[in-house]
């Protein structure tokens, strides 16, 4: 069989459940590339997998000939569900190579879940109703790391999974770099779960502070994650929800608060695509998400200003 993929989003993020795919036909004998809209009318190939991660993103562009197309993916079914891989596929070690032209640091970098689900089930966020309200092992670190010198994990809230410890000691045994890239839960963090993270080679967490009322009880949390790592600021990212509930001198105040505490905010507006240009909300994150502007300039209204 000659199989053809397409990775709808195309961000610079390569895309797990195509690399999945890929090793899959690879094992079968089957031939695997890159669609190529082009030469597919001339010889059409007898499958395309076409995955699309983001609900915005907007579908592929071409018309897409072959014996077969199959759609997957968040950006296809949610919230209508949608077929998860076969487990024979979902449990396969990827194929890395297909993104070593598009993105080269992927040679050095294994990306993966070792959980899936999260307990919160915030209106904003689909991973509860997507995953389920729970955050369960789904896999060991050697179904996608194999001695890559880093580990990007995808998991949403690892550390709400009772089986946090073991998969906390592999990343610790594996010596490679860490990069928890999605927002872990800092409100359930605990002085067991920081050293145990403080043992890891992180090379960057990333936190969340999405509720604005959250503010009492998130911010000692804050302050006792970064007395205990004694880490700077470049390793502690946290992302900071705007445009969803909280006003804007809202969205300020954690901004400001969270340089004071000595991390590294991260604007993310909600429903982003629906802000107009030049929104008030857009130069903010401008400001807050280019770090040589936002550590030259210590006060938006500066900012704001001079644009």
């Amino acid at each position: 069989m000659r199989v053809e993929l397409i990775d709808v989003d195309g961000h610079g993020f390569p895309n797990l459940p195509l690399m999945k795919i890929s090793a899959y036909h690879k094992s079968r004998g089957d031939s695997v590339g890159w669609h190529n809209p082009l030469t597919a009318w001339l010889n059409p190939p007898d499958r395309v997998y076409m995955s699309k991660v983001f609900t915005f993103t907007p579908d592929y562009q071409h018309p897409v000939n072959a014996q077969e197309i199959i759609r997957g993916g968040t950006g296809y079914s949610y919230p209508d569900g949608g077929a998860e891989l076969p487990e024979e596929i979902e449990h396969i070690y990827p194929d890395y190579s297909i993104y070593f032209e598009k993105i080269p640091e992927v040679k050095e970098t294994a990306y993966g879940f070792l959980t899936r689900g999260c307990p919160r089930g915030c209106d904003f966020c689909i991973v509860g109703k997507k995953e389920g309200r729970a955050a369960k092992k789904v896999a060991d670190l050697s179904e996608f790391w194999r001695g890559q010198k880093n580990i990007v994990l995808l998991d949403a809230n690892l550390f709400a999974c009772k089986e946090w410890r073991g998969l906390s000691d592999q990343l610790i045994d594996s010596g490679a770099w860490v990069d928890f890239s999605q927002g872990c839960d800092i409100r359930i963090m605990t002085q067991e779960k920081a050293g145990y993270i403080k043992r890891m080679k992180i090379k960057r967490i990333h936190f969340a502070w999405d509720r604005y009322e959250d503010k009492e009880a998130i911010i000692p949390k804050f302050k006792e994650f970064r007395e205990i790592t004694g880490w700077e600021r470049k390793k502690l990212g946290v992302y900071v929800l705007c445009n969803f509930n909280t006003t804007f001198e809202q969205d300020l105040e954690r901004v400001y608060t969270l340089r004071d505490l000595g991390y590294a905010p991260y604007v993310m507006l909600y429903d982003k695509q629906n802000i107009p240009a030049g929104h008030r909300l857009k130069r903010l994150q401008r400001w807050v998400n280019n770090r040589i502007i936002f550590n030259s300039c210590k006060d938006f209204a500066d900012y704001d200003c001079r644009k």
